[in-house]
């Protein structure tokens, strides 16, 4: 048997390249205020799985539909003079899920793939799964590079932004896709109800060490591996859930980043300027 055969060896990969993708995309989640965006996002993908089970579609596929619908929606009636965006995402957070449990009650019961989708299950995770983790790692990756400079421009001033040429809603709209793209490709590892953490705890735990975007990123992608592996090693040590474990190591991190950069930061934090100041959520925001 070789090494990549071990399932414990994939896991542990799977463990490292899902840590760096949510860290990565959750510099933009925490930075944006978009926490809340993506905890509806995560469970607004579940009727999509129940339904692409169903009628006997890729989970992956279904997933990503219905995320895609719904980041639209969103995205739409941010921009929707009166309306509140973050009610509207609320009702998705609690519509989502209640249509896909509705849809699991039509069936005989929960099946394999549905059950691991709610709670994550790691270790069975494929040669597949790997390569689909690894290709949204590259394409998040590429594409919050090469839109850096319009991200930040709309996070922190939207009205700036339009004036100078970017179009705000349409950079809104992409970065929605991205986090439902991370979604989708981290929810089978850790779970539906615990993905929100993998994504924003990481991120928040550099955000306490640096007020720097470029900094904050590193960090959190290693926060996010290291919260991936040690949660790993601690399911196998002492036979508990492997999301649940990842998820309070990256908890722990948090905490101990709280605790840390405010006692320890070398240099000390500008109110009022900066990342301080970064600009309203995008969902949340209402902003035209």
């Amino acid at each position: 048997m070789s090494w990549w055969d071990d399932v414990f060896h994939r896991a542990m990969v799977a463990a490292v390249l899902v840590g760096l993708l949510a860290g990565l995309i959750g510099v933009q989640v925490v930075l944006r205020r978009l926490s809340f965006f993506t905890m509806a996002m995560s469970h607004a993908t579940f009727p999509g799985v129940v339904a692409a089970s169903i009628i006997g579609l890729n989970i992956y596929l279904g997933g990503a539909v219905a995320g895609l619908v719904v980041a639209i929606g969103v995205a739409a009636l941010s921009r929707a003079r009166g309306q509140d965006a973050a009610a509207a995402t609320g009702v998705i957070l609690a519509g989502g899920f209640a249509l896909g449990i509705g849809l699991v009650a039509t069936q005989n019961g929960f099946s394999r793939d549905l059950s691991s989708f709610l709670v994550g299950s790691i270790l069975t995770v494929s040669t597949g799964d790997l390569l689909m983790i690894a290709a949204v790692l590259g394409v998040v990756a590429l594409v919050l590079t090469v839109g850096a400079r319009q991200l930040l421009f709309v996070g922190f001033d939207r009205v700036g932004a339009r004036a100078a040429g970017y179009r705000p809603g349409l950079v809104d709209l992409v970065l929605l896709v991205l986090i439902e793209l991370v979604i989708v490709a981290v929810v089978p590892v850790v779970g539906t109800i615990l993905t929100l953490a993998l994504v924003v705890a990481p991120a928040a735990a550099g955000r306490a060490w640096s007020d720097r975007i470029g900094v904050i990123t590193a960090l959190a992608m290693v926060f996010g591996a290291v919260s991936g592996v040690v949660g790993l090693l601690v399911s196998s040590a002492y036979d508990v859930a492997a999301g649940a474990a990842i998820t309070l190591v990256a908890t722990a991190i948090l905490v101990l980043s709280l605790i840390g950069g405010h006692w320890l930061r070398p240099v000390p934090r500008v109110r009022g300027s900066g990342l301080d100041t970064v600009g309203p959520a995008v969902a949340g925001s209402g902003g035209k």
